[in-house]
C-alpha cells in the first residue's frame, strides 16, 4: 500500500473497549463533520465515517454471538471489526482491493478474524451465491447516485434483518421505500436508533422475492 498509514483509536461504549485501526495518513486529515453534501477527493473507502463509527459501537453492544455478519461497502471496516470481537463469524466486502487489504490488518490489529471479499455489491449474484448470513450491515453508502436501489435489491437476498447507518443522505428515504415494497419481502424498519447525526435503522427483510 502506497500511502504512509498512522494508527487511530476509538473507544466504543460499553465492554467494546477500544478498537484501534490503520488509516492513511492524508485520509486521517480529512475529518467527517460537514453537511451531509461532503465528500472527499480522497477515496471513499480511506475516510473515517461518522456513519461507521456509530454502527461499530451498535454492534458492540449487540449479542452477535455465533451469528453471520456481512458487512457491505466496509471501507476500514470498523463495524465489521466490532460485530467480529462482539462474537460474530464475518465477511466483510468492498470493492477497493486496497480496502479489503487493510481490513485484513486491521482485524489482526484487534486480535479478530474477518473474511475480506473484493466484489461490487451492486452485481448481486457473487455475493448472494456465498450463501444466507444472518445480518447485514452497511454504513454511509447512500452517497451515490443509484446506491438505494442496488442495495434495495441486494439485502434481502443476503440476511433477513439489515441495520444501515446514514447521517439523512438523499438515498436514505428511497432506501426505506424500496425495502419496504412487496416483491422485495414485506421489509419494515422495526426500530430506529440515533448516534450523534447518524441515524441507525434495523430493517426486517422478511423473504426474499424467490421465496427463500
Amino acid at each position: 500500500m502506497a500511502d504512509e498509514l498512522i494508527e487511530r483509536r476509538i473507544e466504543l461504549p460499553g465492554d467494546g473497549g477500544r478498537l484501534r485501526f490503520l488509516q492513511p495518513a492524508e485520509s486521517a486529515e480529512l475529518p467527517d463533520d460537514g453537511g451531509v453534501e461532503w465528500a472527499p477527493l480522497a477515496p471513499y473507502w480511506s475516510v473515517l465515517w461518522r456513519s461507521g463509527v456509530a454502527l461499530a459501537a451498535e454492534a458492540a453492544g449487540a449479542d452477535l454471538g455465533g451469528r453471520r455478519v456481512v458487512e457491505l461497502g466496509c471501507g476500514l471496516g470498523l463495524p465489521a471489526i466490532a460485530a467480529a470481537r462482539a462474537g460474530a463469524v464475518v465477511t466483510a466486502v468492498d470493492f477497493e482491493p486496497e480496502a479489503i487489504e487493510l481490513l485484513g490488518r486491521n482485524a489482526e490489529l484487534n486480535g479478530v478474524a474477518v473474511e475480506g471479499v473484493v466484489a461490487d455489491w451492486s452485481d448481486p449474484a457473487p455475493l448472494a451465491g456465498r450463501g444466507r448470513f444472518d445480518l447485514a450491515l452497511a454504513a454511509d453508502v447512500l452517497y451515490e447516485p443509484g446506491a438505494a436501489a442496488a442495495l434495495a435489491e441486494l439485502l434481502p437476498l443476503l440476511a433477513p434483518e439489515a441495520w444501515i447507518a446514514d447521517p439523512s443522505r438523499p438515498g436514505r428515504p428511497p432506501l426505506a421505500d424500496a425495502l419496504g415494497a412487496e416483491a422485495l419481502g414485506a421489509g419494515r424498519a422495526t426500530e430506529t436508533s440515533t448516534r450523534g447525526v447518524v441515524t441507525i435503522q434495523r430493517f426486517e427483510l422478511g423473504r426474499t422475492a424467490a421465496g427463500g
